[in-house]
């Protein structure tokens, strides 16, 4: 692929994602060499909102309809759409599991005049639009983005991921948190590519980069278990990245027996 022109949006997020390309220093005049950016809202003022793109990347999750109508605007244009970060891919924090409806939240947040606020249910960009390929990452690591970057210009996509950040603890020699410590760490739920930087230091992985694909979720419940956590202490845990929706419910509907 010849100098891509691509298209960079945000839709309900930090802008994390659209940061970290931002803040490639070095590289970034390189990437401008490289990548036609025809439109790029918070990067630059003249923008193309018309022209066909070879790719689109994509940073949020979907949780107003403002989002949905972007999303199709850009599927419609782009021939390839890339989610970036793990709330474009997996939903991330938004898309939680939460036991409060969405419309109390609102008038909690905004008061009773909440008609301009055109909520919908937090979900990721490939529950509306075909995705061609996904960059996880809260945000996405700058290392990754490089490497998809290069391929996009030999008219390629990089390999996906799909092994455990437990692999990359191993790697870095590191000791396992769940035997040492007795902590629930979501390093064998979630897909490397942070080079296992929290456990690193002793923090256990939260699991912002998403869930890998084929996890054994009772297996690792299982071994929390027997590391002496509680139910509670896991679902917990294990539902603000690592974990799909039907398994926060089932973790949910779990605990309500066991505290029966």
């Amino acid at each position: 692929m010849n100098k891509p022109k691509v298209g960079i949006y945000g839709l309900t997020s930090c802008a994390g994602d659209q940061l970290i390309i931002l803040n490639c220093e070095d590289e970034l005049l390189k990437i401008a060499t490289k990548l036609d950016i025809i439109d790029w809202v918070m990067a630059q003022s003249k923008n193309d909102e018309t022209t066909p793109l070879d790719v689109a990347l994509v940073e949020g999750v979907v949780a107003q309809q403002r989002d949905i109508d972007l999303l199709k605007k850009v599927r419609n244009r782009a021939k390839l759409v890339i989610a970036i970060g793990t709330c474009a891919c997996f939903g991330g924090v938004a898309a939680m599991k939460n036991q409060i409806p969405r419309e109390v939240m609102k008038a909690e947040v905004y008061g009773d005049n909440i008609d301009f606020i055109d909520s919908v249910k937090a979900q990721p960009i490939g529950s509306f639009i075909k995705v061609d390929y996904r960059l996880p990452g809260c945000p996405i690591e700058k290392d990754q983005l490089i490497q998809m970057i290069s391929s996009l210009c030999m008219g390629d996509l990089p390999e996906i991921l799909n092994i455990p950040v437990c692999m990359e603890c191993k790697m870095r020699e590191n000791a396992c948190l769940v035997v040492e410590k007795g902590v629930v760490c979501c390093g064998s739920l979630t897909v490397a590519g942070c080079n296992a930087r929290c456990p690193s230091h002793n923090v256990p992985c939260s699991g912002c980069h998403g869930p890998i694909e084929e996890t054994h979720y009772d297996a690792n419940v299982l071994m929390f278990k027997q590391a002496g956590l509680t139910r509670k202490d896991i679902e917990q845990k294990m539902s603000m990245f690592s974990t799909p929706a039907w398994m926060q419910e089932k973790l949910m509907e779990e605990i309500k027996d066991e505290s029966k």
